[in-house]
């Protein structure tokens, strides 16, 4: 994942933190066209993010 794709994640989780990894992964694509796949829950525990 490139770097601004780890900061759109960021900024999504910190707005929505109720969403599943599924519907984050889906919300960065529709909103700013970045391919992410839904295993972003990778990505999120490497930045810290556990749940």
């Amino acid at each position: 994942m490139t770097e601004q794709g780890q900061r759109m994640l960021k900024r999504t989780v910190h707005r929505r933190r109720q969403l599943s990894a599924e519907s984050i992964a889906k919300d960065i694509q529709t909103s700013c066209g970045l391919q992410i796949s839904t295993t972003v829950r990778r990505e999120l525990h490497g930045m810290g993010f556990h749940g």
